[in-house]
């Protein structure tokens, strides 16, 4: 009887032990895994661009006046040499009854101006008559010693004085004629009905180069001052396409990158290359409200046209520029590569299953893109990586794969 005691309580307090130890043993951690493969890789710079006309002329007044309504409408196709627009030269825009009357006023003093230069020619004439009298007087005096060589001498400076006054009044003549027959021009401008003023004098303003009208600035008919812009003209076979990186990605983005345009609108994804980068960079605000260092990088469609004809001036596209591609790489995701615990050595590491337990595995990181990285070496091919390794996955911990 006491033999049997002892054997059951042993059996109890050993089915009590594995039982507690179950209890308290550590669970494996739930991960989710991926394998690694093998493929193409592509380090790539995705960024939304825009379109635009490579070569795009302003069209602008040559000179102040009076433009007719445009026609044109955006869109339209015109040659080069084709009239845009007219322009009517004008004297002022403000043709009101003030005006009107200055100007009569101005044909008023004109008038009274010439009118006494005309007097000032005859009061002239007459002086230069009595000091020819008067010289003509002291040099037969003077011949018959009656007169000083002085007074001779003063007869003649006076005569040429008067000379000299008389045709100074002529030139003041001709002055007054000319102001009388400007301000008589500018009262005959005003006192015309509008748009007569210049009839038969409009000015032509023609397309520099042959295209489509990209914007009508100036529609309606108006007064317009010099320099005014009216249209802008470009072709848009010639489209080029623009996008604003930062500058640490432009350094990589050399001339002759290829590209990538997706999200175009169009079926498809379009082959483009980066035909040059600017040499200066912008301040750009981002929607977070962090200034950024971007810079314009200029991309050539290589697409034959027919297959992006419905693309227009300033449309927007996505664009994806390669900087780096490599054949038969090991991938995996981004998200297994993680720099080595603190204390271990300098690198990159992953968490590969083996046997239901994770192994910390020490690997090359060659690089990475948004989803996956290239693994140069460290990593047997198809390996099972755990992908967003939680904080209680460590070397040797027993997991368990998550079922998708």
């Amino acid at each position: 009887m006491k033999r049997r005691t002892l054997f059951l309580s042993i059996a109890g307090v050993a089915a009590f032990s594995v039982v507690l130890a179950w209890a308290f043993r550590p669970r494996a951690v739930e991960v989710e895994v991926a394998h690694a493969t093998v493929g193409r890789f592509e380090a790539t710079i995705d960024e939304d661009a825009k379109t635009r006309v490579a070569d795009r002329y302003v069209v602008s007044a040559p000179l102040a006046g009076r433009v007719a309504r445009i026609a044109l409408r955006e869109g339209d196709v015109i040659a080069a040499g084709a009239v845009v627009a007219t322009l009517t030269p004008v004297l002022s825009p403000m043709l009101d009854e003030r005006s009107v009357r200055e100007a009569a006023a101005r044909v008023e003093g004109a008038q009274a101006q010439l009118a006494r230069a005309g007097v000032r020619i005859e009061r002239a004439r007459v002086a230069v008559e009595q000091a020819r009298l008067e010289l003509r007087r002291s040099e037969q005096l003077a011949q018959d010693g009656f007169v000083a060589p002085t007074k001779l001498d003063n007869d003649r400076l006076a005569l040429q004085a008067s000379a000299k006054e008389q045709e100074t009044a002529v030139q003041e003549q001709r002055i007054a004629g000319h102001e009388l027959e400007q301000a008589r021009a500018v009262l005959s401008a005003l006192r015309q009905p509008a748009g007569a003023a210049a009839a038969g004098r409009s000015f032509e303003v023609r397309a520099p180069v042959a295209g489509r009208v990209l914007r009508v600035l100036h529609k309606s008919e108006a007064t317009v001052a010099l320099g005014t812009p009216l249209l802008e003209v470009g072709n848009t076979e010639q489209l080029e396409i623009v996008a604003e990186l930062l500058t640490t990605d432009a350094m990589r983005a050399v001339p002759g990158t290829p590209v990538r345009v997706e999200r175009w609108g169009g079926p498809g994804v379009l082959d483009a290359r980066v035909m040059r980068v600017e040499p200066a960079a912008f301040t750009k605000v981002s929607a977070l409200g962090v200034e950024e260092q971007r810079v314009n990088v200029v991309i050539e469609l290589s697409t034959p046209r027919e297959q992006w004809r419905a693309l227009g001036d300033g449309f927007r596209v996505g664009v994806r520029l390669v900087v780096q591609a490599a054949d038969n790489a090991l991938q995996v995701p981004a998200s297994a590569v993680f720099p080595m615990p603190a204390g271990e050595d300098h690198g990159m590491a992953v968490f590969v299953v083996e046997g239901g337990r994770a192994r910390l595995t020490p690997v090359v990181l060659q690089a990475r893109n948004g989803n996956t990285a290239w693994i140069g070496k460290g990593l047997p091919v198809s390996a099972k990586v755990i992908v967003y390794p939680p904080p209680a996955v460590a070397d040797g911990v027993r997991v368990h794969e998550r079922k998708v």
